[in-house]
């Protein structure tokens, strides 16, 4: 059957009071936490298809994501890039939907309304967005989740998981309106954004992932897998080994470490955290430069 623009699998489940959780690639998916973070909530919950666009040629220039050819027992195969939707469930708790979102670069407001039409015809009592971008801040330390919930009871549990709220404004993704549309009929709302060391820009940053799960398992009690926790501590290891042997790296993580405290004791005692120096902050900017440019 056809909800909007995507094709649904027949019968549709029945679900229980779900809650969605969405990834957008590739405007906040930095070291592929979000997508990391999902799978592992798919594979806890055995997750199934549910959901894809009929045409995604409407919404996606496949000049910039590319269609991918591969192999399988010797037949050729195009892989065509697509938004898709899973459903799972957990024993005991809420029913999910996992939606692997891709930003749209035609006709958004159709894509978005057609999202959100999924969204409302199973009832979500809860959309979730997580990810994860680059920013100012030292391997060294916990990273920084940014984000809110249209909850206050939300809000307080987030706070206590070490969640700041967001302040950024500029920018921002048509996939936003998602959240907007789903408050309209009541469903809670939650953003949680990593914030990433922009100095190591790991393909897989287990670092952030385990941050992401930890904040996660808090509202869920969903188990961090043990081997997320090793991989992000072997990172950890080798980025600080890595950093060891560079004098000037070395002394811009100060800096940074020095500034990310700050940054934590602001809110008790709100007071602002010390800049970086100008060397730093151009050395810095030069690197998001050449990120971009990539």
């Amino acid at each position: 059957m056809r909800i909007g623009a995507f094709k649904v699998n027949e019968p549709l489940p029945e679900l229980k009071e779900p809650h969605a959780f969405a990834i957008l690639d590739p405007w906040i998916d930095a070291g592929d936490v979000g997508t990391l973070t999902l799978s592992w909530l798919e594979k806890y919950t055995q997750a199934r298809p549910l959901a894809e666009l009929a045409r995604p040629g409407n919404f996606f220039d496949f000049t910039r994501y590319r269609p991918m050819l591969y192999l399988s027992h010797g037949e050729r195969h195009v892989q065509i890039p697509n938004t898709f939707i899973t459903f799972g469930r957990q024993v005991g708790g809420h029913d999910f939907l996992f939606l692997h979102l891709l930003e749209p670069h035609m006709f958004g407001e159709i894509y978005v309304d057609s999202v959100t039409r999924i969204l409302e015809r199973f009832g979500i009592k809860r959309y979730c967005l997580i990810g994860s971008m680059y920013n100012f801040v030292p391997h060294t330390r916990p990273p920084l989740v940014s984000g809110g919930s249209s909850s206050e009871e939300l809000k307080q549990k987030l706070e206590q998981a070490g969640v700041s709220s967001s302040t950024y404004q500029g920018p921002i993704t048509i996939c936003t309106l998602i959240s907007q549309k789903a408050a309209g009929w009541g469903a809670e709302n939650i953003t949680l954004i990593v914030n990433l060391p922009q100095y190591t820009q790991l393909d897989e940053d287990y670092m952030g992932v385990v941050r992401l799960q930890e904040i996660i398992s808090s509202l869920y009690d969903i188990p961090v897998p043990e081997e997320s926790m090793n991989r992000a501590q072997r990172q950890r290891e080798q980025i600080s080994a890595a950093v060891a042997g560079n004098p000037q790296v070395q002394e811009i993580v100060e800096q940074l470490e020095e500034t990310y405290d700050a940054r934590v004791s602001e809110r008790e005692a709100e007071q602002e955290p010390p800049a970086l120096s100008p060397d730093v902050e151009e050395f810095l900017r030069e690197m998001e430069r050449r990120f971009r440019r990539e």
